[in-house]
């Protein structure tokens, strides 16, 4: 049975510790199954309107398991996300996922710490083209 999903990560586009997880991703997902996307971009505004999720507040990572399923919900933030994300990806780093058997109580203020640290540590970055024009197709607005 062909898995026909289509998995989205969105992710803040100013934060060069976003672009650099999602670079890294890319690299580990030579299937092209996980396409990203901005939360500044205009698809992924849509999405968040659409969902009830905030349009300005870019602090968190938000992943669609199918970009092709409107229902409400059908989301997931923060470590779960994130962990939900390496769920995709193939060989050893798929075993990552394995830390959702702790609950996201624990996991996630650690991440809203990095979140709220992140820009001072790694900086902002500009829009720039990825290295390699394939990984260009997997963006939801390139």
């Amino acid at each position: 049975m062909t898995d026909t999903r289509t998995p989205v990560l969105l992710f803040d586009g100013e934060c060069g510790l976003c672009l650099a997880v999602v670079r890294f991703l890319i690299r580990r997902d030579p299937e092209g199954r996980i396409r990203f996307g901005a939360l500044q971009g205009p698809s992924a505004q849509r999405y968040l309107a659409s969902q009830g999720l905030p349009t300005a507040s870019f602090d968190t990572l938000v992943f669609v398991p199918d970009w092709n399923d409107p229902r409400p919900g059908a989301y997931l933030l923060r470590t779960s996300g994130a962990l939900a994300c390496f769920a995709e990806l193939q060989g050893g780093w798929h075993a990552v996922s394995w830390l959702r058997v702790i609950p996201a109580l624990l996991r996630d203020p650690v991440y809203r710490l990095i979140a709220r640290t992140r820009r001072s540590l790694f900086g902002n970055t500009r829009p720039n083209p990825l290295p390699d024009p394939a990984w260009t197709r997997r963006q939801l607005d390139p």
